[in-house]
């Protein structure tokens, strides 16, 4: 009956008020999409409004609260864009304690973290984690220092020490894509399981090794099992937070020697620190990788810093937080958001920081009911206007070129994407020759296949395709 309403409300709309060709077959190929049965218990929203003359072409259940999954990114990255700016960058910075005397260091050198998600990943040059490690190793020993008797130490109180938001599911967290954002992180804060797999489905999945090849306190046990050729990655790891053993379940492909899966390390900064430590000393990673503490204050007197590390600027950062949908960039982000213009780096903080900025661009209060900066957790909510009002705000702002060129493309059209269990959803922006659109569009509790559903909403959308 819901749908039955929104159809009739939807045609008599379109054909009364607006008159262009390929918006009237737009709304008639959305009426048929709705009439689909894979929504009878789907909740749909749709706005599609023209850039230029602001005219509302639909306009379905968007006021609506959803589950918008990565289509809330673009909320976090206009937000850094706006307060951070697109040229801000991170800085990691270098320093020790002690004293330094004919080139041997009594104390400790510290690595004072600032947030930067990028630190050790491999896609920037300047990030990648080789470069990194020896930009450190050369810039101790260009100031002086050539043997330590103390350990390397991290200072991660830039950000509070809730690594995790709300609402992320168990299934998620010890998962690349459930990777937490701390003060100091460190390849993504991700690493790469080897699984070798029998020729006989249903056979048990041994561990080959992971990448990097010693992680800290790290402890697997594979409860994996041979799936059919060709069924992909269904590898799942289960890694409680701040806890060294977990189990890996699912299933990988049969006849596989190294197939690679992704996980959340445990302790990304002491895995740097302990990686810098070792080849301070020259000795191997597991010589150093003790059990005393690696945390020190920031309040501790006698910190000297003598070294930074610039991260990429932040429309570098956007572009692959857009692009590949990194969950980790957005609770960064987030959390930055909360120390430059809140009351500390809290996930907590970054969203009343967000939600107080869109309040103030005149969206209405509890529009933006929100609790992580990715879009991760399913009890997120955000209607498809708030989204709208966000693209729209960026296409009149100085640094809109760079936004627009961090948006990834998909099916020859500019916008991001967003996928969670039962959740699909686009923003993004098409022009042709009837208008300038801007357009967001969400389902949520679909049956069927995620790809099948994702076709139909493609084809909703080709209709305005120039």
């Amino acid at each position: 009956m819901k749908h039955t309403i929104l159809i009739f409300f939807l045609s008599a709309f379109s054909i009364t008020v607006f008159g262009q060709p390929v918006e009237t077959s737009f709304n008639l190929t959305f009426e048929k999409f709705l009439n689909s049965p894979e929504l009878k218990h789907a909740t749909v929203s749709l706005l599609l409004r023209d850039l230029k003359t602001g005219k509302i072409i639909t306009d379905v259940n968007s006021q609506t609260g959803l589950a918008p999954a990565s289509t809330q990114k673009v909320v976090t990255a206009t937000t850094a864009y706006s307060l951070l700016g697109k040229d801000f960058r991170y800085q990691t910075k270098i320093g020790y304690t002690g004293k330094i005397e004919n080139g041997k260091l009594t104390g400790d050198i510290i690595i004072r973290g600032s947030g930067d998600p990028t630190l050790g990943s491999w896609r920037y040059g300047s990030a990648k984690e080789d470069k990194v490690i020896n930009d450190i190793l050369n810039a101790v020993s260009q100031y002086g220092i050539h043997e330590i008797t103390g350990h390397v130490l991290v200072d991660e109180s830039e950000f509070s020490d809730e690594v995790i938001p709300d609402g992320w599911i168990w299934q998620d967290i010890g998962n690349y894509y459930g990777a937490g954002a701390r003060a100091l992180n460190w390849r993504e804060n991700q690493f790469d399981l080897y699984l070798k797999s029998g020729s006989v489905v249903g056979t048990p999945v041994q561990i080959a090794g992971t990448r990097p090849e010693d992680i800290y306190r790290l402890r697997l046990r594979s409860f994996v099992t041979a799936g059919p050729a060709g069924s992909g990655d269904n590898g799942y790891i289960y890694l409680p937070m701040f806890e060294d053993t977990g189990n890996v379940r699912g299933t990988v492909p049969v006849n596989q020697d190294r197939f690679s899966i992704s996980g959340t390390m445990p302790h990304p900064a002491r895995q740097l620190a302990i990686t810098i430590e070792s080849r301070l000393k020259k000795k191997t990673f597991n010589e150093v990788a003790g059990n005393y503490p690696f945390s020190i204050s920031p309040e501790s007197s006698g910190i000297n810093y003598f070294y930074s590390i610039n991260s990429p600027a932040l429309d570098s950062i956007c572009y692959w937080f857009l692009q590949k949908s990194i969950n980790l960039y957005g609770e960064a982000l987030l959390k930055t958001l909360g120390k430059h213009f809140g009351k500390n780096g809290s996930t907590s903080e970054g969203v009343k920081v967000v939600q107080d900025f869109w309040k103030k661009q005149g969206m209405d209060d509890y529009a933006l009911n929100i609790i992580d900066g990715s879009g991760l957790s399913p009890q997120n909510r955000i209607t498809t206007d708030d989204l709208v009002r966000v693209m729209s705000y960026a296409k009149q702002q100085s640094w809109f070129p760079s936004f627009y060129d961090d948006l990834p493309v998909f099916n020859g059209i500019k916008m991001k994407s967003g996928s969670i269990n039962g959740v699909l959803s686009y923003t993004g922006f098409i022009k042709n020759n009837s208008g300038d659109y801007v357009f967001a569009f969400i389902v949520n509790n679909y049956n069927g296949s995620g790809s099948a559903m994702r076709k139909k909403m493609w084809k909703v959308l080709d209709v305005l395709k120039p």
